[in-house]
């Protein structure tokens, strides 16, 4: 007569090894280096709507002969050598998350490709700041830096999301359905935040009172912009909607993720409304990236480990 499955038989999986886990350091870190990748917009905003672009006029020193600004700059001096400053910090954690990887990486491979590419990025943003100083703030590459700081918000992101979660397999969580509807959803805010840099690039903050922008009509561009962001609002409605009443495992950040479309878009009228002034544009571009952290969220949740439940994906 066979017996009963036992507890084992039925458990979702075994646990992981300690040492496969992320330590509390590893962790900690971790978070550092994503509040440092945010941190680093706003202060790079400070410095493009203040005029600061050039505040420090060589790069990687601030000024002939000196690492730190010198008396006779001025306070743009300042901002600018700020944002700088936390370039440091921000290098560090990057390779500090990646030798803290290293050490679970044949478990956490997932863990380990991500800090290495934040690392990679990390670098990379690094030098083109340098070069952004060198070609007197070309607006190409300072779109470029937004969207590379944009990005590692989103990786860091990526990384603390699966960091919390086990390795290994991973499987479907909501109806196929859904996770289209989501990937659509992602499309339309990369849409709209591409069009937001453009934006923002024909506008009237460059970075330097020295420096003008021709050549794009920013009323125009402020439009377009507009259109793919409310459409990325009614394709979250929907998400939030279609969440709610299947209780599906990415609600909760999609709620969020709506919370923030609803602040960004408000921001935006506004600023559109009245000028562009600077504070509003700053928060604007600080949002947006943690907008697009959310999103990267709520997609890494339409998964889940393989071990995590046994319970049926709806297919529904």
């Amino acid at each position: 007569m066979s017996s009963a499955p036992t507890a084992s038989t039925t458990a979702p999986g075994p646990t992981a090894p300690a040492a496969a886990l992320p330590s509390r350091f590893l962790r900690v870190v971790a978070w550092v280096s994503f509040v440092l990748n945010t941190v680093i917009i706003g202060t790079g905003g400070a410095v493009r709507l203040t005029g600061s672009g050039l505040g420090c006029p060589n790069w990687p020193l601030c000024a002939p002969g000196s690492l730190v600004p010198t008396e006779e700059l001025t306070y743009h001096s300042l901002i600018e050598f700020g944002n700088r400053t936390i370039s440091g910090p921000l290098l560090v954690s990057a390779i500090l998350v990646l030798l803290l990887t290293w050490r679970i990486r044949a478990a956490r491979r997932d863990l380990f490709a991500i800090s290495a590419v934040v690392l990679g990025l990390v670098v990379l943003q690094a030098l083109i700041g340098g070069v952004i100083v060198w070609l007197h703030l070309n607006a190409n590459l300072v779109g470029i830096h937004y969207v590379i700081s944009l990005t590692l918000v989103c990786i860091t992101a990526a990384y603390l999301t699966r960091m919390y979660e086990a390795g290994g397999p991973r499987e479907r969580a909501v109806p196929k359905g859904f996770a289209i509807l989501a990937h659509i959803t992602t499309l339309a805010m990369a849409v709209t935040v591409l069009f937001g840099v453009l934006t923002t690039g024909s506008g009237p903050h460059s970075g330097d009172a020295t420096i003008q922008r021709d050549g794009i009509d920013a009323v125009l561009m402020s439009h377009i912009h507009a259109w793919p962001g409310y459409i990325a609002f009614a394709l979250t409605l929907a998400l939030l909607v279609w969440a709610a009443a299947r209780r599906l495992r990415p609600l909760r950040w999609i709620a969020a993720l709506m919370g923030a479309l609803v602040v960004q878009i408000a921001i935006g009228i506004y600023q559109a409304r009245t000028g562009l002034p600077p504070l509003a544009v700053g928060v604007h571009m600080v949002l947006a990236a943690l907008t697009a952290a959310a999103m990267t969220v709520v997609v890494l949740r339409l998964k889940r480990p393989a071990t995590a439940s046994a319970a049926p994906v709806a297919v529904g």
